[in-house]
């Protein structure tokens, strides 16, 4: 039986297309691209009302062409802009060594090895964003307030033009890796091809591209999106006191909240290569076009609809909202670093104090060899199988919950996140369950509720 023959059930995305997930592939290349634009203008030109748009063009008030002139025109400061921010992260995930590992105590950065790879390649990863993202508040705080290069809204009001400026450098980056799949690969037996285009340019066909030591994956799913998350959330509180002279204490509390979400991603940016993202997803559109547009438009929304519907909340809400933040991350990182020291010491460790109590499973390796590892079942993770979703949801729901309930635009990725971990929630399970077999079965007898407990 050939490699790929062994691989096919066991990992990464569908070998074969069926006719839902290509209708359902179709649908999102050619929607998702003018949502985020319609979330902008929903927020930029209707005081973030996602409904009064498509009100207005039901009624006539508003045709198709006068919503088209609403849009931000293509600039050429936009480019120079983002130009400069896509150079500026090349140059520090390329050309500079992490040092921040050297004298901040658990932080993990710097050369590792990742995961081995279905076919056996197992790849080395330069473990800087961190160090990056340092640098990159650095440059622009030191640039907008102490030296005066530009004003503290540049990325504001350079957002419009901007998000076409991403849009073609994402649909180009997901073109170049799809033809370089075929032409120059970097780990051919790692690669999958359903035989259909559309399927394939979305999902992608190559699990690591690289060319040399740049590594598409790990560079786009950290930068340039994430670093500049917590840039765009600064920039809209600076926007917020130009326009009214004050900053709210919710926008403070976004911004404070997604600072806390990106600082923690980056310090455990070494654990991230254990993800389904990099083990299992391969490198086309979806990660391409979602890292450089989705993510730094449609995370940040709850800022930028602050900017033009600036809430104030009371005391006492407002510290709610501060307590549900804390909560969700608190169980999102003992969750997570609960399991990992369970892993890391093959179970020798304790778990609220007692001994860990787990599931013993083995699953066949592709070389065809049978391994052995466990599934804990106690602490967190006795309480739902991906308790650390559940947490991950309650941290997000405190970033909508800080803009009030005026408009439903703000909860937009409250729901989005809490439908991608169910989807990624059900699509990692059935990856276990032809892994483990019988194993898993006993597992979800012993943890039931997947993350919700006592519901699902």
């Amino acid at each position: 039986m050939s490699q790929s023959n062994v691989q096919q059930p066991s990992w990464g995305r569908a070998w074969e297309v069926q006719g839902l997930t290509l209708l359902g592939t179709f649908l999102l290349l050619a929607t998702t691209p003018f949502a985020v634009f319609y979330f902008y203008i929903a927020c930029s030109e209707f005081g973030g009302s996602l409904l009064l748009p498509a009100q207005k063009l039901y009624t006539g008030e508003l045709t198709l062409a006068s919503l088209w002139n609403l849009l931000p025109a293509l600039t050429a400061e936009a480019w120079m802009v983002y130009g400069a921010w896509f150079l500026l992260q090349l140059f520090c995930a390329l050309a500079l060594p992490d040092v921040l590992h050297k004298f901040l105590k658990g932080y993990r950065g710097g050369l590792c090895k990742g995961a081995v790879t279905p076919a056996g390649n197992q790849l080395t990863y330069n473990i800087n964003g961190l160090q990056a993202w340092v640098i990159a508040h650095v440059l622009f705080l030191s640039g907008a307030f102490l030296f005066g290069w530009f004003s503290p809204t540049i990325i504001i009001d350079n957002f419009g033009p901007m998000l076409w400026v991403v849009n073609i450098v994402g649909n180009s980056v997901a073109l170049f890796v799809y033809v370089k799949a075929y032409l120059f690969p970097s780990y051919p037996e790692d690669r999958k091809f359903s035989g259909n285009f559309l399927y394939d340019f979305y999902m992608g066909i190559e699990l690591n591209p690289r060319i040399k030591n740049f590594d598409f994956k790990l560079f786009f799913n950290g930068r340039p999106g994430i670093v500049a998350w917590t840039l765009i959330n600064l920039s809209f509180a600076a926007k917020q006191y130009q326009l009214y002279g004050t900053v709210t204490n919710s926008m403070i509390l976004v911004n404070v909240l997604q600072a806390a979400y990106v600082i923690y991603f980056f310090w455990n940016e070494r654990w991230y290569l254990n993800t389904i993202d990099i083990h299992h997803d391969h490198f086309g559109w979806m990660l391409a076009w979602g890292d450089c547009v989705w993510l730094p438009y449609m995370y940040t929304l709850q800022g930028l609809y602050l900017v033009f519907n600036p809430v104030e909340l009371s005391t006492p809400y407002a510290l709610f909202v501060l307590g549900v933040g804390v909560l969700g991350y608190t169980i999102f990182h003992l969750a997570n670093r609960q399991k990992d020291r369970f892993r890391e010491s093959d179970g020798n460790t304790k778990v609220w104090g007692k001994d860990p109590e787990y599931i013993p499973v083995s699953y066949s390796a592709a070389d065809g060899s049978v391994r052995k590892t466990k599934l804990l079942t106690s602490g967190f993770w006795g309480i739902a199988r991906h308790f650390n979703y559940t947490g991950d949801i309650i941290g997000c729901l405190s970033y909508s919950l800080a803009c009030g309930f005026g408009h439903i635009l703000p909860y937009f990725y409250f729901f989005f996140l809490t439908t991608l971990l169910v989807h990624r929630c059900i699509r990692d399970e059935k990856r276990l369950e032809m892994k483990y077999g019988e194993g898993w079965k006993r597992y979800c007898e012993k943890v039931p509720y997947r993350i919700i407990p006592g519901v699902w």
